[in-house]
């Protein structure tokens, strides 16, 4: 679980003295537990994975936003720290490839938004892990 591998490494960023990862860490830590106590039962790995990457947009925005390069270098390690605990998301070409079976109905499909609607039933089918910006720029180019 997500959560237990959070906690395994922020005690070893404590005892690397790591502050930021430790911060990060229990930051995160708290947000999932924060969410357990308000659904009064334990998240499940997607959720969680989902809280992370909350975090993770949240840095990202923060970093895009802030004109000190001090801040920005912590909220980079800290984006780093918080995209190690997720999976790897799929790239480009491994998408177009997870999408060979729906080709047809990608292109025949009379927008991208439904278009998009067909490649996201197909990944979600083999368990795909993506990002929904990225699926969108692969149908768009499958449909040029």
């Amino acid at each position: 679980m997500i959560l237990d591998v959070i906690k395994e490494r922020a005690k070893k960023a404590m005892i690397e003295k790591d502050t930021v990862a430790r911060d990060i860490l229990r930051l995160a830590q708290g947000e999932i537990q924060t969410a357990e106590a308000r659904n009064e039962k334990p998240v499940t790995d997607d959720e969680a994975a989902g809280i992370v990457r909350k975090l993770v947009k949240s840095n990202g925005e923060t970093m895009a936003k802030s004109e000190d390069d001090e801040q920005k270098k912590i909220l980079a390690r800290e984006i780093a720290v918080l995209e190690a605990l997720l999976p790897k998301s799929m790239t480009h070409e491994e998408i177009i490839a997870a999408l060979a079976p729906v080709h047809a109905a990608i292109k025949e499909a009379k927008s991208d938004g439904q278009a998009t609607g067909v490649a996201m039933k197909q990944l979600k089918q083999l368990g795909a892990t993506v990002g929904g910006n990225e699926v969108a720029a692969v149908v768009k180019s499958l449909r040029s």
